[in-house]
């Protein structure tokens, strides 16, 4: 495993982003909690070290050809996606695609269940990043009603087959679960209704996960039973506090796979040619431009 060397957030840029960080935290955590999570320039630092390495293990992945699947799952409220924004933020999106599919139309009702997931499995060189995948059946589709139990239990019986076939042809299967404590998602909720920010994170599946806490619990407790094997293991992050939860899964994902830097050829950037030279920016002074406001 390559030796991850740290790096010090230097640019405006990054102290611009470690300022905006602290106004949202210091809007959405309570003050008794605010000095038992981790400290934002803290948590800066050591995204941007992750971050950096995360660069490595993408050019690794296109140098070698590898195929990746990264699961996120968990409750409502979890923080899915600021922990799938942090992973993604510094590479490349044709590397690291991310898919959140949405309700499955009636065409995809008609369909094999697991055959509108396959077709978003990676390419040689990709990373797949699922927001929510497959395990919709185990917990929101049972819970809510949206399958049958016995559907239910069919796909419980052959996930950890078909997870098997997966590994087997060479891609390499990462489950995160999210566990959100009770009291935090009550908290992250209550957020979501008075802030305009947030308020389109409220799906009209939210308010009845709610009420139906032990419900997902005993779907969870289910899943896991069946499905966490020793070919694709479940990693449970612990997330009321998002900094470490985001820190935590990228570091496991760095660990997990493998990687070295990949030498890179020296790059000279070419002089501008003065061949046709003209005044070009004389030539577009009177088109439209965007009011500049800022």
């Amino acid at each position: 495993m390559k030796t991850i060397n740290r790096l010090e957030p230097t640019t405006t840029a990054e102290t611009q982003r470690a300022r905006s960080f602290r106004l949202r935290d210091a809007a959405e955590v309570p003050q008794d909690k605010e000095a038992k999570g981790l400290k934002t320039k803290k948590y800066m630092k050591e995204l941007r070290r992750l971050q950096a390495e995360l660069c490595k293990l993408q050019a690794w992945v296109k140098h070698k050809g590898l195929r990746v699947i990264i699961l996120f799952e968990g409750r409502d409220g979890a923080g899915k996606g600021g922990t799938i924004r942090a992973m993604t933020e510094r590479v490349s999106p044709r590397v690291f695609r991310v898919t959140a599919l949405p309700a499955p139309s009636d065409r995809d009702k008609t369909q094999m269940y697991m055959q509108r997931y396959m077709a978003h499995f990676p390419a040689a060189g990709e990373i797949v990043i699922f927001d929510r995948s497959r395990y919709n059946r185990a917990g929101v589709e049972y819970v809510m009603g949206f399958c049958k139990k016995d559907q239910h239990r069919r796909f419980l019986e052959l996930c950890p087959v078909v997870e098997k076939y997966i590994g087997d042809g060479g891609i390499i299967l990462i489950k995160f679960w999210l566990e959100v404590s009770d009291k935090e998602q009550k908290r992250r909720f209550k957020a979501r209704l008075t802030d305009p920010l947030r308020q389109w994170k409220l799906s009209p599946m939210d308010l009845p996960s709610r009420s139906k806490w032990f419900e997902y619990s005993r779907a969870r407790d289910m899943m896991l039973k069946t499905t966490d094997t020793k070919w694709a293991p479940w990693r449970i992050v612990r997330s009321d506090d998002k900094k470490r939860a985001r820190l935590n899964c990228i570091a496991h994902v760095l660990e997990t796979i493998p990687y070295k830097k990949v030498p890179r050829e020296k790059i000279k950037l070419p002089d501008r040619s003065m061949k046709e030279a003209y005044d070009d920016e004389a030539s577009i002074q009177d088109r439209r431009f965007v009011a500049e406001k800022y």
